[in-house]
């Protein structure tokens, strides 16, 4: 058996083929999979919007400002760390 490029290409195709047939075939997944979908978008967008508020823009009025705070908290971890 080969191992060269050619045929790991070959393997990669198979496998890609291989899924794209079982998706395209689906039935009842197709409709799981939209359900899915849906709620991750939801629960990250949920997520994004209650838990993970931009810090930046609230304390700081200016793009240099945000720069010089991002600049001043990695150079001060990466002290600390050392």
């Amino acid at each position: 058996m080969s191992t060269g490029v050619g045929s790991q290409q070959g393997i990669v195709r198979r496998v890609c083929s291989f899924y794209c047939d079982g998706f395209r075939r689906m039935t009842v997944g197709r409709t799981l999979w939209k359900i899915i979908l849906l709620k991750l978008l939801i629960m990250f967008a949920v997520l994004k919007l209650f838990f993970f508020p931009d810090f930046l823009a609230t304390e700081f009025s200016t793009d240099q400002e945000r720069a010089s705070h991002v600049l001043e908290e990695i150079t001060s971890r990466s002290a600390q760390n050392e």
